[in-house]
């Protein structure tokens, strides 16, 4: 057991190192090669940082743990809800309404109802893969023509950055993902089979949190900081992608069976978790540390849940 879990800490360290140096390398790239801030930030940032989410996924239907894949993107849009938000605001109230999300959160809102209604045929496969795809299409053109003409600062660019540097952030990236990708899937459905749990639960609940992992240490050094503002739209952006892009990838790869308790009860919680932004995006109510204790609180009940 020992090994496994050491198995899952160090493919989760390399996944999170390596999607970073693969956002930096790609993101400079693109922009060398004259690509719009813009764009670059809409499509090679977005693919970029939700790469460890998409190689686990694509990795446990490879695998045969298809289940994994599944809980590992719902479970991980619950704590980016619950967790995300809800451990930077017991350090210091995020000051959201600032910022408007209401256009992204109903993108959304969306595409969870979307991703819900597809999981009720029982089975994904690939043409809900396309389905998915094309609504994300649809979001970063619609996007992108409401964006035109704004300043767009690039996450990870680097305008001195040295060839030979770039080069070497791309080879981490690319050959770090898979390598992390498979220590994770491995470690965890070993861990699942030795508790006699299902790679369903493992994904809802360890590999969802670890992946979750880098998106809630940046907010909670923003928090320490001050300056966590600008968190809710991260989180609705990561969980928009995660629904159309992870999973539309990922079905291509092959079939994701919907076991029935992803219907009964993961599938209501991550849309009940999504709704409660709500006062958050349209009623411009800050994120206060009362907030926090009770986004926490369910969080932690829910995994109660799930484990019992």
């Amino acid at each position: 057991m020992i090994f496994e879990v050491l198995s899952v800490v160090v493919g989760l360290v390399i996944l999170i190192f390596a999607g970073d140096a693969l956002v930096k390398g790609a993101v400079n790239l693109a922009l060398r090669l004259g690509l719009p801030a813009l764009v670059v930030s809409l499509t090679v940032v977005a693919f970029g940082t939700s790469a460890p989410e998409l190689l686990v996924s694509v990795q446990a239907i490879l695998d045969g743990a298809p289940g994994l894949a599944l809980g590992n993107v719902v479970g991980s849009n619950t704590a980016n809800v619950l967790l995300v938000l809800g451990i930077p605001a017991l350090i210091a109230t995020m000051h959201t309404s600032g910022h408007d999300t209401r256009r992204d959160y109903l993108y959304m809102l969306g595409a969870s109802v979307l991703f819900i209604g597809l999981c009720f045929t029982g089975i994904l496969v690939w043409w809900h893969g396309l389905i998915l795809l094309a609504a994300l299409a649809a979001v970063l053109a619609a996007t992108f023509l409401a964006s035109r003409g704004e300043e767009v600062e690039v996450e990870g660019a680097e305008p001195g950055l040295p060839g030979w540097k770039l080069s070497v952030f791309l080879i981490l990236g690319l050959v770090g993902l898979p390598l992390g990708a498979n220590l994770l899937v491995d470690g965890a459905t070993a861990i699942a089979r030795a508790f006699g749990v299902t790679e369903t639960v493992i994904g809802l609940t360890l590999v969802a949190i670890g992946t979750s992992l880098p998106e809630l240490a940046t907010t909670v050094m923003a928090a320490i900081r001050r300056h966590a503002d600008v968190a809710l739209g991260n989180v609705i952006g990561s969980n928009l992608f995660n629904l159309l892009g992870i999973i539309g990838v990922a079905v291509l790869v092959g079939p994701i069976p919907v076991e029935r308790s992803f219907l009964v009860l993961d599938l209501w919680i991550m849309l009940g978790a999504t709704l409660l932004l709500v006062p958050f995006v349209f009623l411009g109510r800050d994120i206060t540390r009362l907030w926090g204790i009770g986004l926490v609180a369910l969080y932690g009940s829910y995994l109660f849940w799930v484990l019992t």
